[in-house]
């Protein structure tokens, strides 16, 4: 258990932090500081402790981690209850060699199971002078991370430069696909599926044709799915969250004749097929 934990100032300055809703900037700052924190910006920190820290509930807590992850502030595997601070080194830089050995001890206590594993050693394995393993899912990522004050101003400036109405320019009508962002989530909310392992042309084809769809469609009242990017991702969460409702897409059950031995996957998803069993035959429509 740590004695304190450092929050500088320029937390209060950022665009993105005011971006939040108040319980994801008050789950920010608990996670900055809380006693469960270490050297290397990972923890475990099971809802227990989180519920009895914050006087929260457990949907309470989970919601504030779905958005904090959306912003790449921090991400949470729900299998192991390990949480990783995105940008912690970046805000607290080791200092000495003797805090490097502290931080890769703790590094090396991350659970294999644990689902953003890949990333944290992909991204600060370098730093911390560990080698990254192979893994199941070597196209694990991590979302885009917070930015310093002169990042945002510089990316600030950049979007006015393609997007002059503040909004999707004419120039670019669909803001690119963040593919690897989409094949993140996919595993996120749907781990008991197949994971991708391989990004092919046609995967990558299909998961951009689909993510077109979504930001140039409208739904029944006539309004758009998504006009920007933040707004696709939440649509493409949304989207895996009911089919996770779908007994049959999930496995629940048994299954009969040709359907006996299949499997859903994320290329069923992407196609007209999926998204059509998806929307019509859940609970929730789109």
């Amino acid at each position: 258990m740590r004695d304190f934990g450092k929050v500088h100032t320029q937390f209060w300055e950022s665009t993105k932090i005011r971006g939040l809703s108040e319980d994801a900037r008050y789950l920010a700052i608990y996670l900055l500081s809380c006693p469960h924190g270490t050297i290397a910006g990972v923890f475990r920190l099971p809802d227990g402790y989180a519920c009895e820290d914050l006087q929260w509930t457990s949907k309470r807590v989970s919601e504030g981690f779905k958005e904090l992850f959306q912003k790449g502030f921090a991400n949470r595997c729900e299998t192991t209850k390990w949480v990783w601070v995105c940008k912690h080194f970046e805000w607290n830089p080791l200092e000495n060699p003797n805090q490097r050995k502290s931080a890769v001890k703790v590094a090396d206590q991350i659970p294999d199971e644990c689902d953003w594993k890949p990333a944290f050693m992909r991204v600060c394995g370098p730093l911390l002078g560990i080698q990254a393993p192979d893994f199941d899912n070597p196209l694990e990522t991590l979302s885009e991370g917070f930015l310093n004050q002169e990042q945002e101003k510089e990316k600030e400036k950049e979007k006015e430069i393609r997007e002059p109405n503040g909004s999707v320019g004419k120039a670019d009508p669909i803001p690119p696909c963040p593919t690897q962002d989409l094949i993140d989530l996919f595993h996120e909310v749907l781990p008991e599926l197949p994971a991708v392992r391989l990004l092919n042309d046609k995967r990558k084809k299909s998961i951009s044709a689909m993510w077109r769809w979504v930001l140039t469609s409208r739904k029944t009242d006539n309004t758009r799915r998504a006009e920007t990017a933040e707004q696709a991702k939440a649509w493409f969460r949304e989207y895996f969250d009911r089919a996770r409702d779908n007994d049959f897409l999930m496995g629940r059950g048994q299954r009969s004749g040709d359907h006996a031995n299949w499997v859903c996957d994320i290329d069923f998803l992407m196609t007209d097929r999926g998204l059509k069993h998806v929307i019509e035959k859940t609970r929730v429509a789109a």
